[in-house]
């Protein structure tokens, strides 16, 4: 026996030279060896999201993915940064200690289900997960809102808040991901609400029976105009998606309906009649019972690629009559306000709510081909209405402002009259009544007092901020959202979440245990929004819906005009 055989036939000898033999055969073949196959531990952590196709809209644009950059954050970059990181530590919150319900308690890391037991917080913040690049968050989700028992439920829900927070939610998650399921969830939604608008009149009933259909009123028989006009934009984009006739035709009745009344002043009164469709009171208002309606207006036009200029008669002429009838100024500061008039006469009380009207008035000025005349004066409300909205954040000692404030009235005077005596005196100053920005006044002299002192994480101020800044590039509405943010860090978090607080002049004010989901939707999105130096969501190309779940703008085809009785009709 030579001695290279007797060496290898030893048995240690021989063992090494197979795993020789053994660790060659693996280097030689390793790069066909998938080695993340060995590797099963946080596997979501490992991967980016598979990709999805996006959906073939017009004027569709994905929010790039983050992306691993050397180049230093600007600043406000990273204050866009620090909203996200709001965000997901409230949505971890929500996860963890309320997921499968609907809101987290913040206060007490309890849970409640106050919008029909379907993960409202989880669908209204869908949107926000993907418009902030949190990914991962968003495809954990779905198979949650795969399983969703959305509309077997034999339970009735309210048709508003259940279109514009999840409808509107799942069709927003659509248009940006393309996830199809989100479609398949929001069309099931879609046809399991459509009962409420079977009614004498065509207005939607206060809630409907998602099994069976059956509906039923609300604390009033009759129906609020906010809650009849907001839902055209969810389900003219749905009838876009599916095909579905009755979505569009079911909406535009109500239009319809709107159109022919013809109101005195061009203001709608704030409830209809359910059984003839006419109006049930002469109170006009922009706030709870009427906001959104007034939005919508214009958004239909807007998201149909202007090609429904009904919306946009109606539109014009509602806008001119908020001018010229609720818009006042204050005795002392010369602050711009709208109110409404519940006997014919004005209040004087401003809603938190009512701060939408300046971003809706920016958009209208900067999207419609207005005479020039009457876009200054849009603008000009805009600007006035956003500040005083702010002023009433910056004077309280949290620097978050009140759910309602009471003007003084005893000197107050329309804006429209004033307006006009300013112009007819040939614009002295250059700066006309309501826009000269008085300095906020942390006690006394504010003329007017807090009728209701909570903040409850309300999104309109910001939103209007938000809209101002991307239409006049005026940097002043991010400093103000940023104050705002920084107030709301400091007083409003929480060790579970943000809880609403109990009364803004008060640093030290209890907070109320309750994390609304449209602060996730809305609040959160629309300051990330206003410190992104990126406009990730263009307001030419996407449409937000009343809870900020934006929508993208399409144009209807030939055969979609023919089947849903799409009429064309010049302005005016």
């Amino acid at each position: 026996m030579s001695k290279a055989r007797y060496l290898l036939g030893r048995p240690n000898v021989r063992w090494l030279a197979f795993g020789l033999v053994l660790v060659s055969t693996i280097w030689f073949f390793s790069p066909v060896i998938p080695l993340e196959r060995f590797n099963h531990k946080h596997d979501h952590e490992q991967h980016e999201p598979h990709h999805v196709e996006p959906i073939t809209n017009p004027g569709y644009v994905r929010p790039p993915a983050p992306q691993k950059t050397t180049t230093p954050p600007t600043l406000w970059s990273a204050r866009a940064t620090e909203v996200r990181e709001a965000f997901s530590y409230a949505y971890n919150g929500y996860k963890m200690y309320a997921a499968g319900h609907d809101e987290l308690l913040p206060v007490s890391g309890g849970k409640v289900n106050n919008f029909n037991g379907w993960s409202v917080t989880l669908v209204d913040a869908l949107d926000t997960m993907w418009i902030m690049g949190l990914h991962y968050e968003f495809y954990d989700s779905i198979p949650i809102l795969a399983n969703l028992s959305l509309p077997t439920q034999d339970a009735f829900v309210p048709f508003f808040e259940t279109v514009i927070r999840y409808l509107g939610g799942l069709l927003s998650g659509y248009a940006l991901s393309g996830e199809p399921i989100l479609l398949a969830r929001a069309d099931d939604l879609g046809k399991a609400l459509l009962p409420a608008l079977n009614t004498p009149s065509g207005l939607p009933m206060f809630a409907v029976n998602a099994a069976t259909g059956e509906t039923r009123a609300g604390w009033s028989k009759n129906v609020l105009w906010a809650e009849a006009m907001s839902c055209q934009l969810e389900y003219k984009y749905l009838a876009h998606l599916t095909g579905r006739a009755e979505y569009y035709q079911k909406v535009e009745h109500i239009m319809d309906i709107m159109d022919r009344a013809k109101p005195t002043d061009n203001l709608f009164p704030t409830m209809w009649n359910m059984q003839n469709g006419k109006p049930a009171n002469t109170q006009h208002s922009v706030g709870a019972f009427a906001d959104s309606a007034y939005e919508y207006l214009l958004k239909q036009y807007l998201l149909t690629a202007q090609s429904e200029p009904k919306a946009r008669d109606m539109y014009v002429k509602a806008a001119s009559g908020i001018l010229d009838k609720l818009l006042y100024l204050s005795p002392n500061r010369k602050l711009l306000y709208v109110t409404d008039t519940p006997n014919g006469g004005p209040s004087h009380v401003l809603e938190h709510l009512s701060c939408f009207l300046p971003g809706l008035l920016a958009l209208g000025a900067h999207t419609l081909d207005l005479p020039p005349a009457e876009r200054e004066r849009h603008e000009w409300a805009a600007n006035g209405l956003a500040y005083t909205c702010w002023i009433s954040y910056a004077d309280q000692a949290t620097g978050l402002g009140p759910d309602e404030m009471l003007m003084d009235s005893g000197g107050a005077v329309r804006w429209v009259d004033a307006l006009g005596a300013w112009i007819g005196e040939g614009r002295p100053g250059n700066v006309p009544p309501g826009l000269h920005e008085p300095p906020a006044v942390k006690s006394g002299g504010r003329d007017y007092r807090a009728r209701k002192t909570s903040y409850l994480l309300r999104p309109e101020t910001v939103e209007s901020f938000y809209v101002l800044w991307r239409t006049t590039g005026d940097d002043r509405w991010r400093e103000r959202g940023w104050e705002v943010f920084q107030s709301i860090q400091k007083y409003t978090r929480t060790s579970y979440g943000y809880a609403s607080l109990r009364n803004v002049d008060d640093v030290s004010a209890a907070k109320m245990d309750e994390m609304p989901s449209y602060f996730l939707a809305e609040t959160l999105k629309y300051l990330y929004l206003l410190f992104t130096d990126e406009e990730l969501i263009p307001l030419d190309k996407w449409v937000f819906n009343t809870e900020a779940h934006p929508l993208p703008v399409f144009e209807w085809a030939e055969w979609e005009k023919l089947k849903y009785g799409i009429v064309k009709r010049s302005w005016l």
